[in-house]
């Protein structure tokens, strides 16, 4: 990164090229993050997207249980989408699904023993392996980085909300 910055202050030298000393060490953070976590999944027969709704049913309690909806809430995606990773985990065996009997346009899904059982292996293998891969910053440092990173959460909401003015000369 700090290479790709020295090339762009030597060739656009008006260019304020400093955000991506944040964002870009981030984008290549992530890809490696991802990478290790993937290879982790991949050994569970899961992929992120499976852990992701595995994980909400399981951090909601007994009895695991969530509607579609829910779980389309907290994983940040459509209800295409859940629907979509509910029909693999069915198929698995991992999750029930269940129309609720006052709303039948309301869907539960549901932990099934074995999806408990799966859940419970994962997360604490994903667990270990992220504190794996934190292991060069210690506890002060993994909270400051933390609160910046949350911050920095915050300052992208903002963006999302308030978008640029298009630039003149901009179509």
């Amino acid at each position: 990164m700090d290479l790709i910055l020295e090339q762009w202050a030597r060739e656009l030298p008006a260019l304020d090229a400093s955000p991506m000393e944040v964002l870009g060490r981030l984008h290549r953070s992530f890809l490696r993050y991802q990478g290790l976590v993937s290879e982790l999944f991949d050994r569970h027969g899961l992929n992120m997207a499976a852990f992701d709704v595995l994980a909400a049913l399981r951090r909601s309690g007994a009895p695991y249980r969530r509607t579609a909806g829910e779980l389309a809430q907290i994983a940040l995606v459509t209800t295409g989408g859940i629907t979509l990773r509910l029909d693999r985990l069915e198929s698995a065996g991992l999750v029930t699904r269940e129309r609720d009997s006052d709303d039948r346009r309301v869907v539960f899904a549901q932990l099934t023993d074995k999806g408990l059982d799966v859940v419970n292996t994962v997360a604490k293998a994903h667990f270990a392996n992220e504190d794996r891969m934190l292991a060069g910053l210690n506890e002060a440092e993994r909270r400051q980085l933390g609160l910046l990173l949350s911050k920095l959460e915050r300052s992208l909401e903002h963006a999302e909300q308030n978008p640029p003015a298009a630039a003149a000369g901009e179509a």
